[in-house]
């Protein structure tokens, strides 16, 4: 009977860490894209949420368009140390590089400087109780997360993002890409 007890705890407790380290970067590269998702263009987007819902996928229309959070410890760029540009999953304005992505503990991504200040928008959070500073998209005003400061130097500030609204383009792709299209303007 006791070991019996043990194999079924033991089994819940494997599904439990299953679902909640389930989230990864592969899965939110399978979601569809907005038409105006663009890396390069910075036209503002407006959609209503209704439309937003049928394109993003559940997770990343919770957090970006009904401002949830996911929860800690579960995105694939929590830890990643890879050299890129971070955008966002659901227009693809770009929002933060890699240069600035530190390990602060907290269990989301988190960055000390966006790579512009017209690349999001911040805005008072009094919700939960809390005063916060709530981080959006420039773009699309999707939720990011929020802005701390308790960061490091040199700017002191912890933009703690959900990374389940995050897209990820290594360096040496984007030089590889912009390379192809150079080439192909030249006529080379």
């Amino acid at each position: 009977m006791k070991n019996t007890v043990v194999l079924v705890m033991s089994g819940m407790l494997m599904l439990l860490l299953q679902n909640c380290y389930g989230q990864s970067a592969s899965k939110q590269s399978e979601q569809k894209k907005a038409t105006e998702y663009s890396r390069t263009d910075s036209a503002p987007v407006n959609k209503s949420n209704q439309d937003w819902q049928k394109i993003l996928s559940p997770e990343v229309y919770e957090v970006a368009r009904l401002k949830g959070t996911e929860r800690p410890f579960t995105s694939a760029y929590e830890h990643s140390k890879e050299v890129g540009t971070f955008y966002c999953a659901v227009c693809g304005n770009a929002l933060f590089k890699s240069d600035a992505k530190y390990e602060s503990g907290c269990g989301w991504p988190s960055f000390f400087e966006p790579i512009n200040k017209k690349s999001i928008i911040e805005a008072k959070d009094n919700s939960h109780g809390m005063r916060r500073i709530e981080v959006m998209c420039g773009r699309c005003k999707s939720h990011l997360g929020h802005v701390f400061d308790d960061g490091p130097p040199p700017t002191g500030l912890r933009y703690c993002i959900n990374g389940v609204v995050l897209d990820f383009e290594k360096a040496k792709t984007a030089e590889k890409k912009y390379s192809a299209g150079k080439k192909a303007n030249s006529g080379s």
